[in-house]
């Protein structure tokens, strides 16, 4: 990781080195319970920026159904809580828990009307994760959301 700004604080984060598993360029597909029979093809890449200070993530797909993002991730280093920053082509800008241990990725947000939670499994070799998404309307009942899977290309 190297310093991006000439900045002293443009250094490694080391809370985020569990993160690292990520970095690189995926290719992904999925499907939304929304769009039935539908498979959506796109990519994603996650990178470090500032020296490796945040992790930075691009996600595009390449249908209209699903919108292109962009995520910055970091942590809290009293509370050990990792985050992620969302926002979309549409506009949305959303705040995600992130946590990642055992092979195991996930993000949530618990809000009113409106909470997301997302688990991805990572194979054993670093180069498939295998993700499934779910929303909440009332906090209660969960349903499907986009369920991808990215394959590391580098």
């Amino acid at each position: 990781m190297s310093s991006e700004s000439g900045n002293e604080a443009a250094k490694a984060n080391p809370a985020l080195e569990p993160l690292s598993v990520l970095v690189g360029n995926w290719s992904t597909t999925g499907t939304h319970p929304m769009v039935p029979g539908k498979i959506f093809h796109g990519r994603s890449s996650f990178a470090w920026i500032e020296g490796g200070a945040f992790l930075i993530m691009h996600s595009q797909i390449d249908e209209p159904e699903i919108p292109s993002a962009i995520a910055v991730f970091g942590t809290d280093d009293k509370t050990g809580d990792c985050s992620m920053l969302y926002f979309d082509e549409r506009g949305v800008s959303r705040r995600y828990e992130v946590s990642i241990a055992d092979n195991v990725w996930k993000w949530w947000r618990n809000a009113p009307e409106f909470s997301q939670r997302f688990t991805g499994t990572i194979s054993s070799d670093g180069r498939t994760i295998v993700g499934r998404g779910e929303l909440s309307k009332d906090g209660v009942n969960w349903e499907g959301d986009l369920a991808l899977t990215y394959t590391r290309l580098s």
